[in-house]
């Protein structure tokens, strides 16, 4: 069964060749028995199905009539029409291919009748065909024959007869290549008129390619049957990713995770884990099982419960658009814009890593104020893929916001992935260890563990060293202070503001000083220039530049 509606449309715009034609008609064959499967079927769509196609009988008949068993590719190959369709075409074609059994019996009676045994015919696209014939036989030669070309050892001769068949046969070649476009042509135009029915039945034999498609993937692959509600809860039970577990190594099974959403409990699902975890994967997946359950397909879960989704937003993957001046950052906030511009109570909305394409605190802020908008304003159905792991104080905060993380194991500073979703939050990224995987150099992966260490070692006694725990201190001290008097929502904008005016940022440089350096760093605290002379000041300044250059040395 070939695509229809293609090759129809080629046909309407005379862009067809004799191959799609035949393509046409071999697909249009196999519908009668089509029709009498679905028949046999005890499915009300399936015979619904089956009522609505209309077999151009007509068209055919008459495609399998014109066209030969095996169609051209171009109408220049020939060949185009099936022989006894055309009487003429038959004649021109005889024509062509009995020349050569006419030359060889002229030849022959021309021998006979000159009594030249060496006399052939032969052909050049300059005189066409000729009658050689060589000088030793010159004297031989009917009177009947008119010279055309003399050549060092013969000549070459015309007559009557000859030039009249040639002129039959040059001309057949022309005559048949026109006579074959014009009745391909008309047979084009005569498919075109029944094009509409045509087309009808490729939309329905087309609906029934995907039952098909459906059936045979559910069957192959242990998808379920989804239960489809009016209602905003999603709930899918041991749900996989349709692509992926498909492209998995032989004997490697796909991990299935459970997901929970509606808009009275679950409405926000923030998912932290590390790099390559699954957390982009899991997102996929479960807009892909929305998608093929909207559109009357099982699913790969073992069992699936979801309410009408009316949007599928996602804001996935980071690209720019050069061309439009538009860089990641801007990108993923035009998306975000359509997001929460066009979402509503029924949406499904899947985010991932939003705001990872500027400075931390702008991103974070982003993050967080988009999904309190989410939350407060929209009351749609969201997963939200996050680094930012300050975004889980936010479960402590929102009633239907939920911390999930996915499973990871350490062994030996390597990072083994679990794929699994379980509640809770994850602690660390393992960027670096997913880094040394990549395939890093030793030195540059050494050092990053150096400073992390440096980083987290100092901001143990300030707010960044208290993570989430500080975030969430910081908006509780004014949200169950405030909530009371029915100002929740300004006390999380005030909670927000001390966040980000906390005294949070770290210098890269402040914490990765040489600790060599610390004597020195010391010694210049306890100098008081005050008291010093000049000279004094000069000798102490020579003092600390022999340390410095000593210190540099080692």
């Amino acid at each position: 069964v070939s695509d229809l509606e293609r090759l129809v449309s080629r046909v309407a715009t005379a862009r067809a060749t004799p191959r799609d034609l035949g393509n046409i008609r071999t697909t249009l064959e196999h519908v009668p028995r089509v029709v009498e499967l679905l028949e046999r079927c005890d499915c009300p769509t399936l015979s619904t199905l089956a009522r609505g196609i209309v077999w151009p009988e007509e068209l055919v008949e008459r495609l399998r009539n014109a066209l030969p068993d095996e169609p051209a590719a171009t109408l220049g190959d020939g060949g185009v029409i099936r022989s006894g369709y055309s009487p003429e075409v038959d004649e021109l074609r005889d024509l062509r291919a009995s020349g050569k059994s006419y030359i060889e019996g002229l030849q022959e009676r021309e021998r006979e009748r000159s009594g030249i045994g060496s006399l052939k015919v032969g052909f050049n696209n300059v005189f066409g065909y000729y009658l050689e014939i060589t000088n030793a036989n010159r004297d031989r030669v009917p009177a009947d024959y008119t010279r055309k070309q003399t050549l060092a050892n013969a000549e070459r001769y015309i007559t009557p007869e000859l030039k009249e068949y040639e002129e039959k046969v040059l001309n057949a070649e022309e005559k048949l290549a026109t006579l074959e476009r014009e009745l391909f042509n008309e047979l084009q135009a005569f498919t075109a008129e029944r094009s509409e029915s045509v087309l009808r039945d490729a939309q329905l034999l087309a609906m029934l390619d995907c039952f098909v498609g459906f059936a045979r993937v559910a069957r192959e692959r242990d998808y379920v049957r989804p239960t489809m509600e009016d209602s905003t809860r999603l709930e899918i039970v041991a749900g996989r990713h349709p692509v992926v577990e498909t492209m998995l190594p032989p004997g490697e099974r796909y991990v299935p995770n459970d997901t929970m959403l509606d808009t009275e409990l679950y409405q926000i699902a923030i998912l932290t884990g590390p790099n390559m975890s699954g957390k982009s994967s899991l997102l996929r997946q479960v807009g892909l099982i929305v998608l093929l359950a909207q559109i009357g397909s099982f699913v790969p879960a073992a069992s699936a419960t979801i309410g009408i989704v009316d949007k599928i937003f996602t804001r996935v993957g980071a690209q720019d658009n050069l061309a439009a001046g538009e860089s990641t950052f801007l990108v993923e906030m035009h998306e975000s814009a359509n997001i929460l511009n066009n979402a509503t109570v029924r949406s499904l909305i899947l985010l991932d890593e939003v705001g990872r394409g500027t400075s931390t605190f702008d991103g974070i802020s982003i993050a967080w104020a988009m999904t309190e908008y989410v939350h407060e304003r929209i009351g749609a159905r969201t997963l939200f893929a996050t680094h930012y792991h300050e975004l889980n104080g936010l479960a402590g905060i929102f009633p239907r916001i939920h911390n999930y993380k996915v499973e990871v194991r350490e062994h030996d500073d390597q990072v083994i992935f679990l794929r699994k979703v379980n509640p809770g939050t994850a602690d660390h990224s393992y960027g670096i260890q997913v880094a040394q995987m990549a395939g890093l150099p030793d030195e540059v992966t050494t050092r990053a563990k150096e400073i992390m260490a440096q980083l987290e070692s100092a901001s143990e006694d300030g707010p960044l060293g208290g993570g989430d725990a500080y975030a969430r201190s910081l908006v509780e001290e004014h949200i169950y202070h405030e909530t009371a008097n029915g100002s929740g929502m300004p006390a999380v904008g005030r909670a927000l503001t001390d966040l980000v005016d906390a005294p949070r940022q770290i210098s890269l440089f402040q914490v990765a000083v040489d600790e060599r350096f610390e004597s020195l760093r010391q010694r210049l605290e306890e100098l008081d220039l005050n008291a010093l002379t000049p000279i004094q000041a000069m000798v102490e300044l020579q003092e600390i530049q022999r340390m410095l250059r000593d210190r540099e040395a080692e």
